[in-house]
């Protein structure tokens, strides 16, 4: 009973930024990893970032240098801060969480959520 809340999608134009937020809610204990994932029409989910609970960061090669991946741990949140975007980065973007619940301490389930558009477009 984990809950994935994405927003901060839409339109932009070459150059522009945006700034994607995910709140987890529900039955949580903790969150390890985070991340968010794109995938554009007809080709394959990449992953964009990832963040560790100790704030430890990792970028794709496309996106770094313009991408910051951040959390806010009190608040169970990733953003994700995009910067001089450009066309190729149009893509539904999805956000994951790896969540220890606290009905079942012993284990890490996967969450994801629903996905969020980001166009870069003239």
């Amino acid at each position: 009973q984990v809950q994935l809340g994405e927003s901060g999608g839409g339109l932009v134009q070459p150059g522009g930024s945006l700034r994607l937020s995910c709140a987890a809610s529900g039955n949580i204990f903790s969150i390890n990893t985070m991340a968010w994932y794109r995938q554009a029409p007809g080709k394959q989910r990449e992953l964009v970032a990832d963040i560790t609970r100790g704030r430890s960061t990792n970028y794709a090669d496309s996106v770094k240098g313009r991408f910051t991946i951040s959390r806010d741990n009190a608040k169970n949140t990733v953003y994700l801060q995009m910067n001089s975007l450009k066309p190729e980065d149009t893509a539904v973007y999805t956000c994951y969480a790896e969540v220890i619940r606290r009905t079942d301490m012993t284990n890490m389930r996967d969450y994801w959520g629903q996905g969020t558009q980001v166009t870069v477009s003239s």
